[in-house]
């Protein structure tokens, strides 16, 4: 049987977020397989050089908290991601920043990020936090074409995500592995991994961390 936890992260560290934070998640958990948010170039040969020989940690948050989990554990790590999040995704993100009332909600959600850590990036609290955030944001872009566009890549960008790890499941043994993602994409990685447990591998069990 697969058992894989899956964490939501943010990718940079803010207070209580930090890899020391998310390395003890991971160590309590002690996957033999980590499967992350991330294309095969987020962590280059050169920067596991960097480690491997000087122990120089990488600026993502997931990474650092995976080198600090290999001083004492050997694991399988596997980035899913396909692509990376598009042009079209960078547009909106650097158009509906400029809101006032957006800045605001950003403020809040770091903040509590900040003082409450993991705990809160894995609650319903915070999946409706983003949800007020993506709905906001397509006010402010009154629903158009690119508030379209970029739905419709982010589908893009999950779908992969999913489809990669069970991939992986099918051809390699092992008990269990953890999945990190990013907190934004908490609710739709939720509701897609509840839609593969029909017809999907009989032998994986999911775990919701937080719930």
């Amino acid at each position: 049987m697969h058992d894989i936890t899956f964490i939501s992260t943010i990718h940079k560290e803010i207070g209580k977020c930090n890899a020391k934070e998310l390395y003890k998640i991971i160590n309590k958990l002690n996957p033999e397989v980590i499967f992350l948010e991330a294309i095969d170039e987020t962590y280059s040969e050169y920067e596991n050089y960097l480690f491997s020989t000087y122990g120089v940690f990488h600026n993502k948050l997931e990474i650092s908290a995976i080198q600090q989990y290999n001083y004492n554990t050997s694991f399988r790590y596997i980035p899913v991601c396909e692509n990376g999040l598009s042009d079209a995704f960078h547009k909106k993100i650097k158009f509906v920043s400029q809101n006032t009332e957006l800045q605001k909600l950003i403020d809040n959600f770091n903040c509590l990020a900040a003082e409450r850590g993991f705990e809160f990036l894995n609650s319903l609290e915070c999946m409706n936090f983003q949800e007020e955030m993506r709905m906001l944001e397509s006010r402010i872009l009154n629903n158009n074409e690119l508030d379209k566009i970029v739905m419709e890549d982010i589908e893009s960008y999950e779908e992969p995500m999913i489809q990669n790890i069970y991939s992986f499941c099918s051809n390699n043994n092992f008990g269990s592995a953890i999945f990190m993602c990013g907190t934004a994409h908490r609710k739709s990685i939720i509701k897609k991994i509840e839609k593969s447990k029909n017809g999907r591998q009989k032998n994986l069990s999911w775990t919701i961390f937080g719930q």
